[in-house]
């Protein structure tokens, strides 16, 4: 895919960029994998507001995709490859020979009509799903698993890929987008390829309207507030956030690159090498 730019016939044209997406399947999604999607808008199970500077946004239908790929030995054929307003990689739709239908997250290159498998004998080809123990060393991997028979929670997004480097002592040890290096179990599942729609974050937005359309709303910085609203305001003229014991939050919370993190988690013994030296 590549990047267009628009003609300067606005301000919000001249500085805006999208991705091409002229190999996306133009049609309407399969309606038996499209349920609705209830708003949150930064606000958790009592309605209280958790996450600020959230709301708005255009309408979306939630697409339900397959991150577990547990239909081993049935053939699937790639009927459409879609746009999916929930996630920034595209979505692949399969159907299977058997007559059962599924979104999984396409992989780049993968193409309608190709034929995909999941399980411990499906070939290494991009969009194959297989246990770690049977992928060769170096192999490039997506929608990670990290506890077997979970579905994939690591690298599903777009562009993003994992490389396995290494198995030893039942576990596979793999080198994530981040740089961070931390061992999975061998038996977890993974999906050959790396993630569709590399140049998503070449965009650029271009005007702020396109950001209220994702959902997002404005910020105002706390060096521009009065104290009574923010740690960080009033003074004459332009002043030293760090000035007083570091950045803060609006509440006097220590901010911008406090830990916050307290307690170990079982899965810290799993890193081998953090994303943060």
């Amino acid at each position: 895919m590549a990047i267009k730019e628009f003609r300067p016939t606005s301000p919000g044209r001249r500085s805006m960029s999208v991705v091409v997406r002229d190999d996306l399947t133009r049609d309407h999604p399969e309606k038996s994998l499209v349920v609705g999607r209830k708003r949150r808008a930064g606000r958790n199970h009592q309605g209280k507001l958790t996450v600020r500077h959230r709301g708005g946004g255009s309408k979306r239908k939630y697409r339900l995709v397959d991150f577990r790929r547990l239909r081993d030995g049935i053939p699937a054929k790639v009927a459409q490859i879609e746009y999916d307003p929930n996630r920034s990689a595209h979505i692949a739709l399969l159907h299977y020979v058997d007559g059962y239908k599924s979104y999984i997250v396409a992989p780049a290159g993968l193409k309608v009509g190709a034929q995909v498998v999941s399980g411990p004998e499906a070939p290494v080809a991009p969009g194959n799903c297989l246990p770690l123990a049977r992928l060769p060393l170096g192999t490039v991997v997506h929608n990670v698993e990290m506890t077997p028979g979970r579905g994939g929670q690591m690298a599903r997004s777009a562009g993003s890929f994992a490389q396995l480097m290494n198995r030893e002592g039942g576990f596979a040890y793999l080198r994530l987008p981040s740089g961070e290096q931390r061992m999975v179990p061998v038996a977890c599942r993974a999906t050959v390829g790396r993630v569709s729609n590399p140049d998503h974050s070449n965009q650029r937005i271009g005007k702020a309207g396109r950001v209220r359309w994702m959902g997002r709303r404005p910020q105002v910085r706390g060096l521009a507030m009065n104290p009574n609203d923010h740690p960080h305001g009033g003074g004459e003229g332009g002043s030293d956030i760090g000035l007083r014991s570091g950045p803060q939050t609006p509440w006097g919370k220590p901010a911008l690159g406090r830990k916050t993190r307290r307690q170990r988690r079982p899965s810290d013994r799993l890193i081998v090498r953090r994303r943060k030296r």
